[in-house]
Protein backbone atom coordinates (compact mmCIF):
# COMPACT_ATOMS: atom_id res chain seq x y z
CA UNK A 1 0.00 0.00 0.00
CA UNK A 2 1.46 3.36 -1.04
CA UNK A 3 0.85 6.47 1.04
CA UNK A 4 -0.37 9.71 -0.61
CA UNK A 5 -1.45 13.03 0.84
CA UNK A 6 -4.54 15.11 -0.05
CA UNK A 7 -2.86 16.42 -3.21
CA UNK A 8 -1.86 12.99 -4.46
CA UNK A 9 1.81 13.37 -3.50
CA UNK A 10 3.65 10.29 -2.27
CA UNK A 11 4.57 10.36 1.42
CA UNK A 12 6.84 8.05 3.36
CA UNK A 13 5.47 6.04 6.25
CA UNK A 14 6.35 7.35 9.66
CA UNK A 15 9.02 5.49 11.64
CA UNK A 16 6.35 4.39 14.11
CA UNK A 17 4.12 2.91 11.42
CA UNK A 18 7.06 1.17 9.77
CA UNK A 19 8.09 -0.32 13.11
CA UNK A 20 4.54 -1.57 13.78
CA UNK A 21 4.40 -3.25 10.39
CA UNK A 22 7.82 -4.83 10.96
CA UNK A 23 6.85 -6.17 14.38
CA UNK A 24 3.64 -7.62 12.93
CA UNK A 25 5.62 -9.39 10.18
CA UNK A 26 8.02 -10.93 12.71
CA UNK A 27 5.17 -12.16 14.92
CA UNK A 28 3.32 -13.60 11.93
CA UNK A 29 6.47 -15.41 10.74
CA UNK A 30 7.10 -16.89 14.19
CA UNK A 31 3.50 -18.01 14.43
CA UNK A 32 4.08 -19.98 11.22
CA UNK A 33 7.27 -21.51 12.58
CA UNK A 34 9.65 -19.41 10.48
CA UNK A 35 13.01 -18.55 11.98
CA UNK A 36 13.34 -14.79 11.53
CA UNK A 37 16.44 -13.05 12.87
CA UNK A 38 15.56 -9.33 12.99
CA UNK A 39 18.04 -6.49 13.37
CA UNK A 40 17.57 -4.59 16.62
CA UNK A 41 19.15 -1.16 16.42
CA UNK A 42 21.06 -0.34 19.61
CA UNK A 43 23.47 2.31 18.38
CA UNK A 44 23.72 5.93 19.43
CA UNK A 45 21.57 8.58 17.68
CA UNK A 46 24.27 9.38 15.12
CA UNK A 47 25.80 5.92 14.87
CA UNK A 48 24.32 2.63 13.73
CA UNK A 49 26.97 0.42 15.33
CA UNK A 50 28.55 0.39 18.78
CA UNK A 51 31.96 -1.25 18.11
CA UNK A 52 34.90 0.13 16.13
CA UNK A 53 34.74 -2.72 13.64
CA UNK A 54 30.99 -2.40 13.01
CA UNK A 55 31.31 1.36 12.71
CA UNK A 56 34.26 0.90 10.34
CA UNK A 57 32.05 -1.23 8.05
CA UNK A 58 29.42 1.54 7.87
CA UNK A 59 31.95 4.32 7.31
CA UNK A 60 33.63 2.30 4.58
CA UNK A 61 30.32 1.97 2.72
CA UNK A 62 29.65 5.68 3.03
CA UNK A 63 33.01 6.69 1.57
CA UNK A 64 32.28 5.08 -1.81
CA UNK A 65 31.05 7.60 -4.37
CA UNK A 66 28.75 4.97 -5.90
CA UNK A 67 26.91 4.60 -2.58
CA UNK A 68 27.19 8.11 -1.14
CA UNK A 69 23.80 9.38 -2.34
CA UNK A 70 21.98 6.10 -1.67
CA UNK A 71 23.29 4.30 1.41
CA UNK A 72 22.03 7.00 3.79
CA UNK A 73 18.42 6.13 2.95
CA UNK A 74 18.86 2.82 4.75
CA UNK A 75 19.58 4.42 8.12
CA UNK A 76 15.95 5.31 8.73
CA UNK A 77 14.83 1.79 7.89
CA UNK A 78 17.36 -0.03 10.05
CA UNK A 79 16.65 2.35 12.96
CA UNK A 80 12.93 1.59 12.54
CA UNK A 81 13.71 -2.15 12.82
CA UNK A 82 12.46 -2.70 9.29
CA UNK A 83 15.11 -5.40 8.67
CA UNK A 84 12.97 -8.23 10.02
CA UNK A 85 15.35 -11.02 9.01
CA UNK A 86 19.05 -11.11 8.15
CA UNK A 87 21.19 -14.22 7.78
CA UNK A 88 24.85 -14.36 6.77
CA UNK A 89 26.29 -17.52 5.25
CA UNK A 90 29.81 -16.89 4.05
CA UNK A 91 29.58 -14.19 1.41
CA UNK A 92 25.83 -14.68 0.91
CA UNK A 93 23.42 -12.46 2.82
CA UNK A 94 19.69 -13.16 2.69
CA UNK A 95 17.33 -10.66 4.28
CA UNK A 96 13.74 -9.48 4.48
CA UNK A 97 12.91 -5.80 4.87
CA UNK A 98 9.54 -4.37 5.79
CA UNK A 99 8.18 -1.75 3.41
CA UNK A 100 4.84 -0.10 2.81
CA UNK A 101 3.16 -3.32 1.75
CA UNK A 102 2.19 -6.03 4.21
CA UNK A 103 4.70 -8.64 3.02
CA UNK A 104 8.42 -7.80 3.54
CA UNK A 105 10.67 -7.48 0.50
CA UNK A 106 13.37 -10.05 -0.19
CA UNK A 107 16.93 -8.73 -0.36
CA UNK A 108 19.96 -10.75 -1.39
CA UNK A 109 23.55 -9.55 -1.27
CA UNK A 110 26.64 -11.43 -2.42
CA UNK A 111 30.12 -10.37 -1.42
CA UNK A 112 32.97 -11.84 -3.42
CA UNK A 113 35.64 -13.84 -1.63
CA UNK A 114 39.17 -12.49 -1.62
CA UNK A 115 41.41 -13.67 -4.46
CA UNK A 116 43.75 -16.47 -3.35
CA UNK A 117 46.85 -14.26 -3.36
CA UNK A 118 45.16 -11.52 -1.35
CA UNK A 119 43.70 -14.04 1.07
CA UNK A 120 47.15 -15.39 1.90
CA UNK A 121 48.47 -11.86 2.35
CA UNK A 122 45.67 -11.05 4.80
CA UNK A 123 46.27 -14.28 6.72
CA UNK A 124 49.98 -13.53 7.05
CA UNK A 125 49.21 -9.97 8.08
CA UNK A 126 46.82 -11.20 10.75
CA UNK A 127 49.31 -13.76 12.00
CA UNK A 128 51.89 -11.06 12.56
CA UNK A 129 49.48 -8.88 14.52
CA UNK A 130 47.57 -11.32 16.70
CA UNK A 131 49.17 -11.06 20.13
CA UNK A 132 46.21 -11.81 22.34
CA UNK A 133 44.81 -15.16 21.14
CA UNK A 134 42.29 -15.31 23.97
CA UNK A 135 40.57 -12.12 22.81
CA UNK A 136 40.39 -13.29 19.19
CA UNK A 137 39.05 -16.71 20.19
CA UNK A 138 36.35 -15.06 22.34
CA UNK A 139 35.12 -13.00 19.41
CA UNK A 140 36.85 -9.69 20.12
CA UNK A 141 39.10 -7.85 17.68
CA UNK A 142 42.46 -6.81 19.12
CA UNK A 143 43.35 -3.19 18.42
CA UNK A 144 46.38 -4.21 16.37
CA UNK A 145 44.09 -5.65 13.67
CA UNK A 146 42.61 -2.25 12.81
CA UNK A 147 45.06 -1.72 9.98
CA UNK A 148 43.64 -4.74 8.19
CA UNK A 149 40.35 -2.90 7.75
CA UNK A 150 41.26 0.76 7.44
CA UNK A 151 44.17 0.32 5.02
CA UNK A 152 43.52 0.24 1.28
CA UNK A 153 43.24 -3.27 -0.12
CA UNK A 154 42.20 -4.74 3.21
CA UNK A 155 39.19 -6.88 4.12
CA UNK A 156 36.58 -4.31 3.11
CA UNK A 157 34.91 -5.17 -0.21
CA UNK A 158 34.82 -2.59 -3.00
CA UNK A 159 31.53 -1.72 -4.76
CA UNK A 160 32.63 -3.96 -7.64
CA UNK A 161 32.81 -6.90 -5.22
CA UNK A 162 29.29 -6.35 -3.83
CA UNK A 163 26.27 -7.61 -5.81
CA UNK A 164 22.70 -7.12 -4.64
CA UNK A 165 19.05 -7.37 -5.57
CA UNK A 166 15.65 -6.60 -4.07
CA UNK A 167 12.10 -7.72 -4.87
CA UNK A 168 10.71 -4.20 -4.47
CA UNK A 169 9.51 -2.18 -7.51
CA UNK A 170 12.15 0.51 -6.97
CA UNK A 171 14.53 0.38 -9.95
CA UNK A 172 17.18 2.54 -8.27
CA UNK A 173 20.77 1.23 -8.34
CA UNK A 174 20.57 0.74 -4.58
CA UNK A 175 17.10 0.90 -3.06
CA UNK A 176 16.50 1.81 0.59
CA UNK A 177 15.82 -1.84 1.46
CA UNK A 178 19.26 -2.94 0.23
CA UNK A 179 20.81 0.06 2.00
CA UNK A 180 19.11 -0.95 5.25
CA UNK A 181 20.53 -4.47 4.95
CA UNK A 182 24.02 -3.07 4.32
CA UNK A 183 23.78 -1.25 7.64
CA UNK A 184 22.24 -4.34 9.20
CA UNK A 185 25.39 -6.28 8.31
CA UNK A 186 27.33 -3.77 10.42
CA UNK A 187 25.01 -4.45 13.35
CA UNK A 188 25.57 -8.18 12.93
CA UNK A 189 29.32 -7.52 13.00
CA UNK A 190 28.88 -5.75 16.34
CA UNK A 191 27.65 -9.09 17.64
CA UNK A 192 30.16 -11.30 15.80
CA UNK A 193 33.27 -9.64 14.32
CA UNK A 194 34.31 -12.90 12.64
CA UNK A 195 31.75 -12.12 9.91
CA UNK A 196 34.48 -9.88 8.49
CA UNK A 197 36.60 -12.94 7.78
CA UNK A 198 33.79 -15.28 6.77
CA UNK A 199 32.31 -12.93 4.16
CA UNK A 200 35.67 -12.68 2.40
CA UNK A 201 36.27 -16.44 2.34
CA UNK A 202 38.75 -16.68 5.23
CA UNK A 203 38.65 -19.71 7.52
CA UNK A 204 38.52 -18.30 11.06
CA UNK A 205 39.15 -21.64 12.80
CA UNK A 206 42.15 -22.28 10.58
CA UNK A 207 43.49 -18.81 11.34
CA UNK A 208 43.24 -19.35 15.09
CA UNK A 209 44.73 -22.86 14.87
CA UNK A 210 47.64 -21.52 12.85
CA UNK A 211 48.21 -18.72 15.34
CA UNK A 212 48.23 -21.17 18.23
CA UNK A 213 50.54 -23.52 16.31
CA UNK A 214 53.00 -20.72 15.62
CA UNK A 215 52.97 -19.68 19.26
CA UNK A 216 53.68 -23.26 20.39
CA UNK A 217 56.47 -23.70 17.80
CA UNK A 218 58.09 -20.52 19.05
CA UNK A 219 57.92 -21.74 22.65
CA UNK A 220 59.41 -25.14 21.76
CA UNK A 221 62.22 -23.51 19.81
CA UNK A 222 63.29 -21.72 22.97
CA UNK A 223 62.71 -24.53 25.43
CA UNK A 224 66.46 -25.05 26.02
CA UNK A 225 67.22 -21.35 26.35
CA UNK A 226 67.75 -20.50 29.98
CA UNK A 227 65.64 -17.62 31.17
CA UNK A 228 67.35 -14.69 32.84
CA UNK A 229 64.61 -14.86 35.47
CA UNK A 230 65.72 -18.30 36.73
CA UNK A 231 67.88 -18.04 39.85
CA UNK A 232 71.09 -20.01 40.16
CA UNK A 233 71.35 -22.50 43.06
CA UNK A 234 71.65 -20.37 46.18
CA UNK A 235 71.39 -20.73 49.90
CA UNK A 236 67.58 -20.70 50.38
CA UNK A 237 67.99 -20.05 54.09
CA UNK A 238 69.95 -16.94 53.26
CA UNK A 239 67.51 -15.65 50.66
CA UNK A 240 64.09 -16.78 51.90
CA UNK A 241 64.76 -17.86 55.44
CA UNK A 242 63.92 -21.52 54.78
CA UNK A 243 66.01 -24.66 54.91
CA UNK A 244 66.64 -26.75 51.80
Amino acid sequence: MRHYDYFGQFQQMSAEELRRKAEASVEQARAKGRDYEPIFFQGRPRKICTTWWGDAWCRNLERYADYASRIDRGKRYVRSRAVVDLKISGGNIMAKVQGSRRTPYNVNIRIEALPEKKRKEIEEQAMGKIKDLSSLASGEFPEELKEMFFSSGGLFPTPEEIHFGCSCPDWAYMCKHVAAVMYGIGVRMDQNPFYFFLMRGLDVDKLIDKAIGNRIDSMLAHVDVKSSRIMERVDLLEVFGVEQ
